[in-house]
């Protein structure tokens, strides 16, 4: 009997290692992102690198996010349009470690498709008549083009501020707005509008930040979906989606 213990001790471990295995198996790995609205074409196709990781994203403004993990929302990573909201968050004590820039983009203003109001710079949104929407200020977006028409010296009254980007880009494709001012990469991954370049001596260039949050459940893939965009695969996606890499 003496003799038997040990080999029944193994098989007991063996059928207990396989029992988790099996189970850690059949349990899907999931990630939840929060994500700045003008990141979803980019994200969605870098979520498929995280296979089998299932990723489930919020999408919305920098600020709405901002707004909703300080009161309590659980996520595991936060990306956002620029870096004074993730500081809040830092301030906050919700990151953990360092936020880091994962890619840039630039404004641009979006018209209807073949510009038919003949619109070839910011000083055209000024003009009287012409239906002008653009992103709240309190909006990444919306603080990105006030600062570009103040250095160009263009003043605009706006027929509505938008809660996020998408906004913007939805009036203008609908026909409800004449122009906006986006981002690049919203015109890239858009059919529906065509862009005007803003030269780089008035344009704004938007950083993004990325981090693992403290409240994450699953910190380990957190931290390998932030390391995505710093690999080649990642930000060969962020080029292809109007994104400028780091």
């Amino acid at each position: 009997m003496a003799r038997r213990l040990p080999a029944l001790l193994a098989v007991a471990i063996i059928a207990a290692c396989s029992g988790q295995a099996s189970s850690a198996a059949t349990t899907p790995r999931t990630l939840t992102v929060f994500a700045a609205s003008s990141l979803q074409p980019a994200f969605e196709r870098i979520a498929r690198l995280m296979q089998p990781t299932v990723v489930t994203f919020s999408y919305a403004g920098t600020q709405t996010l901002t707004a909703q993990l300080i009161q309590g929302a659980q996520a595991d990573v936060i990306a956002s349009a620029d870096i004074q909201h993730m500081g809040q968050l830092a301030s906050a004590g919700l990151i953990q470690g360092q936020s880091r820039i994962f890619a840039r983009n630039r404004l641009e203003i979006a018209v209807a498709p073949g510009n038919p109001k003949r619109i070839h710079g910011l000083a055209d949104l000024a003009r009287p008549g012409l239906v002008v929407v653009l992103a709240d200020p309190s909006v990444p977006a919306g603080n990105y083009a006030k600062e570009a028409l103040d250095q160009a010296g263009v003043t605009v009254h706006p027929a509505s501020l938008e809660p996020q980007v998408t906004g913007v880009l939805t009036k203008v494709a609908i026909g409800e707005a004449d122009a906006g001012i986006v981002y690049v990469s919203d015109i890239v991954n858009s059919r529906n509008v065509s862009g005007v370049a803003i030269p780089d001596a008035q344009n704004i260039v938007a950083e993004y930040t990325i981090a693992t949050l403290k409240s994450a459940q699953n910190p380990a893939g957190a931290n390998a979906f932030v390391n995505v965009f710093f690999s080649g695969g990642g930000q060969t996606i962020l080029l292809a989606t109007g994104f400028e890499g780091v």
